[in-house]
Protein backbone atom coordinates (compact mmCIF):
# COMPACT_ATOMS: atom_id res chain seq x y z
CA UNK A 1 0.00 0.00 0.00
CA UNK A 2 1.32 3.43 -0.97
CA UNK A 3 0.99 6.69 0.91
CA UNK A 4 0.89 10.36 0.02
CA UNK A 5 3.79 12.61 0.92
CA UNK A 6 1.81 14.41 3.62
CA UNK A 7 0.93 11.05 5.20
CA UNK A 8 4.56 9.91 5.08
CA UNK A 9 5.67 13.12 6.78
CA UNK A 10 3.03 12.64 9.45
CA UNK A 11 4.50 9.21 10.21
CA UNK A 12 8.03 10.65 10.23
CA UNK A 13 6.99 13.28 12.76
CA UNK A 14 5.40 10.58 14.94
CA UNK A 15 8.82 8.93 15.17
CA UNK A 16 10.75 12.07 16.04
CA UNK A 17 12.01 12.85 12.54
CA UNK A 18 11.84 16.59 11.91
CA UNK A 19 10.01 17.71 8.76
CA UNK A 20 9.30 21.25 7.51
CA UNK A 21 5.99 22.75 8.61
CA UNK A 22 3.23 21.84 6.17
CA UNK A 23 -0.51 21.45 5.76
CA UNK A 24 -2.64 19.55 3.29
CA UNK A 25 -5.29 21.47 1.31
CA UNK A 26 -8.15 20.38 -0.93
CA UNK A 27 -9.14 23.75 -2.34
CA UNK A 28 -7.24 26.89 -3.44
CA UNK A 29 -8.55 28.82 -0.43
CA UNK A 30 -7.47 26.06 1.95
CA UNK A 31 -4.02 26.26 0.36
CA UNK A 32 -3.87 30.00 1.08
CA UNK A 33 -5.05 29.41 4.64
CA UNK A 34 -2.32 26.79 5.04
CA UNK A 35 0.36 29.21 3.83
CA UNK A 36 -0.88 31.89 6.25
CA UNK A 37 -0.85 29.44 9.15
CA UNK A 38 2.67 28.26 8.30
CA UNK A 39 3.96 31.81 8.01
CA UNK A 40 7.08 33.01 6.27
CA UNK A 41 7.56 34.64 2.89
CA UNK A 42 7.71 31.66 0.49
CA UNK A 43 6.03 28.28 0.22
CA UNK A 44 6.07 25.10 -1.86
CA UNK A 45 2.81 23.85 -3.35
CA UNK A 46 3.07 20.10 -4.07
CA UNK A 47 0.52 17.90 -5.85
CA UNK A 48 -0.31 14.77 -3.86
CA UNK A 49 -0.27 11.64 -6.01
CA UNK A 50 1.21 8.16 -5.57
CA UNK A 51 4.17 8.74 -7.88
CA UNK A 52 7.55 10.42 -7.88
CA UNK A 53 8.77 12.79 -10.56
CA UNK A 54 6.13 15.40 -9.74
CA UNK A 55 8.54 18.29 -10.12
CA UNK A 56 9.27 17.45 -13.75
CA UNK A 57 5.52 17.13 -14.40
CA UNK A 58 4.72 20.56 -12.97
CA UNK A 59 3.47 19.22 -9.65
CA UNK A 60 5.87 21.14 -7.40
CA UNK A 61 5.76 24.95 -7.45
CA UNK A 62 7.71 27.64 -5.55
CA UNK A 63 5.38 30.44 -4.43
CA UNK A 64 6.37 33.89 -3.21
CA UNK A 65 2.89 35.22 -2.45
CA UNK A 66 -0.54 34.05 -1.34
CA UNK A 67 -1.86 34.79 -4.83
CA UNK A 68 0.73 32.42 -6.32
CA UNK A 69 -0.19 29.76 -3.75
CA UNK A 70 -3.83 30.10 -4.80
CA UNK A 71 -2.96 30.07 -8.50
CA UNK A 72 -0.75 26.99 -8.32
CA UNK A 73 -3.19 25.06 -6.12
CA UNK A 74 -6.03 25.90 -8.51
CA UNK A 75 -3.96 24.70 -11.45
CA UNK A 76 -3.29 21.32 -9.82
CA UNK A 77 -6.47 20.43 -7.95
CA UNK A 78 -9.06 18.51 -9.94
CA UNK A 79 -6.59 17.60 -12.68
CA UNK A 80 -4.79 14.35 -13.48
CA UNK A 81 -1.01 14.11 -13.50
CA UNK A 82 1.26 11.64 -15.26
CA UNK A 83 4.94 11.36 -14.36
CA UNK A 84 7.79 9.17 -15.54
CA UNK A 85 7.13 7.00 -12.45
CA UNK A 86 3.36 6.58 -12.88
CA UNK A 87 3.66 3.82 -15.53
CA UNK A 88 1.74 5.75 -18.17
CA UNK A 89 -1.25 6.36 -15.89
CA UNK A 90 -2.52 9.87 -15.11
CA UNK A 91 -3.38 10.03 -11.41
CA UNK A 92 -6.02 12.36 -9.92
CA UNK A 93 -4.83 15.33 -7.87
CA UNK A 94 -7.36 15.71 -5.04
CA UNK A 95 -5.08 17.49 -2.59
CA UNK A 96 -1.92 19.58 -2.39
CA UNK A 97 0.64 19.92 0.36
CA UNK A 98 1.72 23.44 1.26
CA UNK A 99 5.07 23.54 3.05
CA UNK A 100 7.71 26.02 4.10
CA UNK A 101 10.11 26.87 1.30
CA UNK A 102 13.70 26.14 2.31
CA UNK A 103 17.10 27.13 0.95
CA UNK A 104 18.93 23.98 -0.12
CA UNK A 105 22.71 23.68 -0.16
CA UNK A 106 22.85 19.99 -1.16
CA UNK A 107 20.41 17.16 -1.85
CA UNK A 108 21.06 13.73 -0.34
CA UNK A 109 19.25 10.42 -0.82
CA UNK A 110 18.30 7.92 1.89
CA UNK A 111 16.05 4.86 1.73
CA UNK A 112 15.21 1.76 3.78
CA UNK A 113 13.99 -1.50 2.28
CA UNK A 114 14.11 -5.27 2.63
CA UNK A 115 16.94 -6.69 0.52
CA UNK A 116 15.83 -10.19 -0.47
CA UNK A 117 19.33 -11.22 -1.52
CA UNK A 118 20.60 -10.74 2.05
CA UNK A 119 17.21 -11.23 3.76
CA UNK A 120 17.93 -8.09 5.74
CA UNK A 121 16.69 -4.57 6.21
CA UNK A 122 19.04 -2.38 4.21
CA UNK A 123 19.76 1.35 4.10
CA UNK A 124 20.81 2.91 0.80
CA UNK A 125 22.23 6.44 0.75
CA UNK A 126 23.98 8.85 -1.56
CA UNK A 127 25.43 12.32 -1.34
CA UNK A 128 24.00 12.89 -4.84
CA UNK A 129 20.25 12.90 -4.25
CA UNK A 130 17.41 14.64 -6.04
CA UNK A 131 15.53 13.95 -9.25
CA UNK A 132 18.55 12.37 -10.97
CA UNK A 133 19.19 9.66 -8.36
CA UNK A 134 18.39 6.87 -10.85
CA UNK A 135 20.95 8.32 -13.26
CA UNK A 136 23.51 8.55 -10.46
CA UNK A 137 23.05 4.86 -9.65
CA UNK A 138 23.85 3.98 -13.28
CA UNK A 139 26.59 6.49 -14.07
CA UNK A 140 28.35 6.62 -10.70
CA UNK A 141 27.55 3.49 -8.65
CA UNK A 142 30.36 4.27 -6.21
CA UNK A 143 28.27 7.21 -4.99
CA UNK A 144 25.68 4.76 -3.64
CA UNK A 145 26.39 3.63 -0.07
CA UNK A 146 24.74 0.51 1.40
CA UNK A 147 24.26 -0.57 5.01
CA UNK A 148 22.96 -4.08 5.70
CA UNK A 149 21.41 -4.33 9.17
CA UNK A 150 22.02 -7.51 11.16
CA UNK A 151 18.57 -8.85 12.00
CA UNK A 152 19.67 -9.97 15.50
CA UNK A 153 21.65 -6.91 16.59
CA UNK A 154 19.48 -4.35 14.83
CA UNK A 155 20.69 -0.95 13.66
CA UNK A 156 23.55 0.32 15.83
CA UNK A 157 24.33 4.03 16.36
CA UNK A 158 27.94 3.58 15.25
CA UNK A 159 26.67 2.31 11.88
CA UNK A 160 24.63 5.45 11.34
CA UNK A 161 27.67 7.58 12.18
CA UNK A 162 29.79 5.60 9.72
CA UNK A 163 27.15 6.26 7.05
CA UNK A 164 27.14 9.98 7.83
CA UNK A 165 30.90 10.33 7.49
CA UNK A 166 30.82 8.22 4.29
CA UNK A 167 28.43 10.84 2.87
CA UNK A 168 30.85 13.63 3.76
CA UNK A 169 28.75 15.16 6.54
CA UNK A 170 30.20 17.17 9.41
CA UNK A 171 29.87 16.11 13.05
CA UNK A 172 26.63 18.03 13.68
CA UNK A 173 25.02 16.65 10.52
CA UNK A 174 26.18 13.14 11.37
CA UNK A 175 24.32 13.41 14.67
CA UNK A 176 21.17 14.56 12.86
CA UNK A 177 21.46 11.75 10.32
CA UNK A 178 21.89 9.23 13.11
CA UNK A 179 18.61 10.36 14.71
CA UNK A 180 16.83 10.17 11.35
CA UNK A 181 18.13 6.67 10.55
CA UNK A 182 17.32 5.27 13.99
CA UNK A 183 13.82 6.77 13.76
CA UNK A 184 13.30 5.31 10.29
CA UNK A 185 14.47 1.88 11.44
CA UNK A 186 11.97 1.90 14.30
CA UNK A 187 9.19 3.14 12.00
CA UNK A 188 10.03 0.52 9.37
CA UNK A 189 9.81 -2.34 11.86
CA UNK A 190 6.87 -1.22 13.96
CA UNK A 191 4.66 -0.40 10.96
CA UNK A 192 5.72 -3.40 8.83
CA UNK A 193 6.84 -1.24 5.93
CA UNK A 194 8.27 -2.39 2.62
CA UNK A 195 10.02 0.85 1.57
CA UNK A 196 10.86 4.26 2.96
CA UNK A 197 12.51 6.80 0.68
CA UNK A 198 13.73 10.29 1.53
CA UNK A 199 14.54 12.16 -1.67
CA UNK A 200 15.68 14.72 -1.08
CA UNK A 201 17.07 14.56 2.39
CA UNK A 202 18.54 18.03 2.15
CA UNK A 203 21.38 19.94 3.71
CA UNK A 204 19.99 23.46 4.13
CA UNK A 205 22.02 26.62 3.83
CA UNK A 206 22.01 26.88 7.63
CA UNK A 207 23.83 23.53 7.76
CA UNK A 208 20.95 21.45 9.15
CA UNK A 209 19.42 18.32 7.61
CA UNK A 210 15.76 18.43 6.57
CA UNK A 211 13.41 15.78 5.15
CA UNK A 212 11.89 17.63 2.19
CA UNK A 213 10.11 14.72 0.53
CA UNK A 214 9.17 11.23 1.62
CA UNK A 215 7.74 8.07 0.13
CA UNK A 216 6.40 5.09 2.07
CA UNK A 217 5.12 1.68 0.97
CA UNK A 218 3.72 -0.78 3.51
CA UNK A 219 3.42 -4.57 3.38
CA UNK A 220 -0.21 -5.42 2.55
CA UNK A 221 0.17 -8.76 4.33
CA UNK A 222 0.45 -6.86 7.62
CA UNK A 223 -2.64 -4.69 7.11
CA UNK A 224 -4.56 -6.63 9.76
CA UNK A 225 -2.07 -5.35 12.33
CA UNK A 226 -2.28 -1.72 11.24
CA UNK A 227 -5.83 -0.40 10.87
CA UNK A 228 -4.41 3.10 11.31
CA UNK A 229 -2.47 2.67 8.06
CA UNK A 230 -5.41 1.12 6.21
CA UNK A 231 -7.42 4.24 7.04
CA UNK A 232 -4.85 6.27 5.07
CA UNK A 233 -5.42 4.25 1.88
CA UNK A 234 -6.46 6.36 -1.12
CA UNK A 235 -8.06 3.95 -3.59
CA UNK A 236 -8.50 6.75 -6.14
CA UNK A 237 -4.76 6.48 -6.72
CA UNK A 238 -4.96 2.74 -7.47
CA UNK A 239 -6.03 0.75 -10.51
CA UNK A 240 -9.80 0.23 -10.25
CA UNK A 241 -9.65 -3.42 -11.27
CA UNK A 242 -6.85 -4.17 -8.80
CA UNK A 243 -8.89 -2.58 -5.99
CA UNK A 244 -11.89 -4.72 -6.95
CA UNK A 245 -9.71 -7.86 -7.04
CA UNK A 246 -8.50 -7.25 -3.49
CA UNK A 247 -12.11 -7.45 -2.28
CA UNK A 248 -12.26 -11.05 -3.48
CA UNK A 249 -8.78 -11.95 -2.20
CA UNK A 250 -7.44 -12.21 -5.74
CA UNK A 251 -3.94 -11.07 -6.65
CA UNK A 252 -4.37 -9.03 -9.83
CA UNK A 253 -2.04 -6.66 -11.68
CA UNK A 254 -3.13 -4.87 -14.86
CA UNK A 255 -0.79 -5.15 -17.86
CA UNK A 256 -0.99 -3.88 -21.43
CA UNK A 257 -1.36 -7.06 -23.49
CA UNK A 258 -4.41 -8.81 -24.96
CA UNK A 259 -4.26 -12.33 -23.45
CA UNK A 260 -6.02 -12.66 -20.12
CA UNK A 261 -4.30 -14.99 -17.65
CA UNK A 262 -5.96 -16.95 -14.83
CA UNK A 263 -3.53 -19.05 -12.84
CA UNK A 264 -3.28 -20.54 -9.35
CA UNK A 265 0.04 -19.76 -7.72
CA UNK A 266 2.27 -16.71 -8.16
CA UNK A 267 5.23 -18.70 -9.51
CA UNK A 268 3.09 -20.51 -12.07
CA UNK A 269 1.50 -17.18 -13.03
CA UNK A 270 4.92 -15.65 -13.70
CA UNK A 271 5.93 -18.69 -15.77
CA UNK A 272 2.69 -18.49 -17.72
CA UNK A 273 3.30 -14.87 -18.67
CA UNK A 274 6.89 -15.69 -19.64
CA UNK A 275 5.78 -18.50 -21.96
CA UNK A 276 3.12 -16.27 -23.55
CA UNK A 277 5.84 -13.71 -24.30
CA UNK A 278 8.13 -16.41 -25.70
CA UNK A 279 5.32 -17.45 -28.05
CA UNK A 280 5.03 -13.88 -29.33
CA UNK A 281 2.01 -12.82 -27.29
CA UNK A 282 1.45 -10.27 -24.53
CA UNK A 283 -0.33 -10.92 -21.21
CA UNK A 284 -3.13 -8.54 -20.27
CA UNK A 285 -2.77 -9.19 -16.58
CA UNK A 286 -1.22 -11.12 -13.73
CA UNK A 287 -3.95 -13.00 -11.87
CA UNK A 288 -3.37 -15.53 -9.11
CA UNK A 289 -6.63 -17.10 -7.91
CA UNK A 290 -4.81 -18.98 -5.15
CA UNK A 291 -4.52 -22.65 -4.25
CA UNK A 292 -8.14 -22.93 -3.17
CA UNK A 293 -9.71 -21.94 -6.47
CA UNK A 294 -13.48 -22.51 -6.53
CA UNK A 295 -16.45 -21.52 -8.70
CA UNK A 296 -16.95 -18.21 -6.94
CA UNK A 297 -13.30 -17.18 -7.28
CA UNK A 298 -13.10 -18.34 -10.90
CA UNK A 299 -16.27 -16.43 -11.75
CA UNK A 300 -14.97 -13.20 -10.25
CA UNK A 301 -11.63 -13.79 -11.98
CA UNK A 302 -13.33 -14.01 -15.38
CA UNK A 303 -15.24 -10.80 -14.63
CA UNK A 304 -12.01 -9.00 -13.71
CA UNK A 305 -10.21 -10.15 -16.85
CA UNK A 306 -13.10 -9.13 -19.10
CA UNK A 307 -13.22 -5.61 -17.67
CA UNK A 308 -10.46 -4.87 -20.17
CA UNK A 309 -11.75 -4.35 -23.73
CA UNK A 310 -8.29 -5.31 -25.01
CA UNK A 311 -8.60 -8.97 -23.99
CA UNK A 312 -8.94 -11.18 -27.09
CA UNK A 313 -8.36 -14.58 -25.47
CA UNK A 314 -8.07 -16.09 -21.98
CA UNK A 315 -5.51 -18.68 -20.90
CA UNK A 316 -6.50 -20.61 -17.77
CA UNK A 317 -3.52 -22.50 -16.36
CA UNK A 318 -4.44 -24.44 -13.22
CA UNK A 319 -2.56 -27.06 -11.20
CA UNK A 320 -5.00 -29.18 -9.22
CA UNK A 321 -3.34 -29.93 -5.93
CA UNK A 322 -5.40 -28.76 -2.99
CA UNK A 323 -8.48 -28.65 -5.26
CA UNK A 324 -9.12 -31.50 -7.72
CA UNK A 325 -9.06 -30.81 -11.47
CA UNK A 326 -12.61 -32.06 -11.97
CA UNK A 327 -13.87 -29.56 -9.39
CA UNK A 328 -11.89 -26.80 -11.09
CA UNK A 329 -13.33 -27.80 -14.47
CA UNK A 330 -16.84 -27.62 -13.04
CA UNK A 331 -16.07 -24.15 -11.72
CA UNK A 332 -14.69 -22.99 -15.08
CA UNK A 333 -17.75 -24.30 -16.96
CA UNK A 334 -20.18 -22.69 -14.52
CA UNK A 335 -18.25 -19.41 -14.56
CA UNK A 336 -18.08 -19.24 -18.38
CA UNK A 337 -21.85 -19.81 -18.54
CA UNK A 338 -22.62 -17.25 -15.82
CA UNK A 339 -20.32 -14.52 -17.11
CA UNK A 340 -21.14 -15.11 -20.75
CA UNK A 341 -17.55 -15.19 -21.95
CA UNK A 342 -17.40 -14.34 -25.65
CA UNK A 343 -13.64 -14.61 -26.24
CA UNK A 344 -11.76 -17.89 -26.78
CA UNK A 345 -10.87 -19.70 -23.55
CA UNK A 346 -7.88 -22.05 -23.48
CA UNK A 347 -7.57 -24.28 -20.41
CA UNK A 348 -4.58 -26.30 -19.27
CA UNK A 349 -5.24 -28.54 -16.28
CA UNK A 350 -2.69 -30.68 -14.48
CA UNK A 351 -2.78 -32.60 -11.22
CA UNK A 352 -5.33 -34.64 -9.28
CA UNK A 353 -8.19 -36.05 -11.42
CA UNK A 354 -6.85 -34.25 -14.50
CA UNK A 355 -8.44 -36.73 -16.97
CA UNK A 356 -11.87 -36.29 -15.42
CA UNK A 357 -11.44 -32.53 -15.55
CA UNK A 358 -10.50 -32.57 -19.24
CA UNK A 359 -13.46 -34.82 -20.03
CA UNK A 360 -15.84 -32.36 -18.35
CA UNK A 361 -14.43 -29.49 -20.42
CA UNK A 362 -14.66 -31.55 -23.63
CA UNK A 363 -18.32 -32.40 -23.05
CA UNK A 364 -19.38 -28.96 -21.79
CA UNK A 365 -20.63 -27.79 -25.19
CA UNK A 366 -18.80 -24.49 -24.63
CA UNK A 367 -16.07 -22.89 -26.71
CA UNK A 368 -13.36 -24.07 -24.35
CA UNK A 369 -10.13 -25.42 -25.84
CA UNK A 370 -8.03 -27.86 -23.82
CA UNK A 371 -4.24 -27.67 -23.83
CA UNK A 372 -1.79 -30.51 -23.19
CA UNK A 373 0.75 -28.42 -21.30
CA UNK A 374 1.78 -24.81 -20.60
CA UNK A 375 3.57 -24.40 -23.93
CA UNK A 376 0.66 -25.83 -25.91
CA UNK A 377 -1.75 -23.57 -24.01
CA UNK A 378 0.33 -20.46 -24.63
CA UNK A 379 0.58 -21.24 -28.36
CA UNK A 380 -3.17 -21.73 -28.65
CA UNK A 381 -3.88 -18.55 -26.67
CA UNK A 382 -1.54 -16.45 -28.81
CA UNK A 383 -3.06 -17.88 -31.99
CA UNK A 384 -6.62 -17.26 -30.74
CA UNK A 385 -5.83 -13.66 -29.80
CA UNK A 386 -4.21 -13.05 -33.20
CA UNK A 387 -7.24 -14.45 -35.02
CA UNK A 388 -9.78 -12.45 -33.01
Amino acid sequence: MNFHEYQAKQLFADYGIAVPAGRVARSPEEAVDAAKAIGGEAWMVKAQIHAGGRGKAGGVKYSKSFDEVREYAKGMLGTKMETYQSAGVALPVDSVLVTQATDIAQELYLSVMVDRSTQSITFIASADGGVEIEKTAVDNPDAIKTLIVNYVQGLQPYQTRDMGFALGLNAKQVGQLSKIMLGLYKLFNEKDLALVELNPLAILTDGNLAVLDGKINSDDNANFRHPELVEMRDIKQEDETEVLASKYDLNYVTMDGNIGCMVNGAGLAMSTMDVIKLEGGAPANFLDVGGGANKEKVTEAFKLILRSPDVKAIFVNIFGGIVRCDMIAEGIIAAVKEVGVKVPVIVRLEGTNVDAGKELLKNSGLAITSADDINDGAKKAVAAAAAA
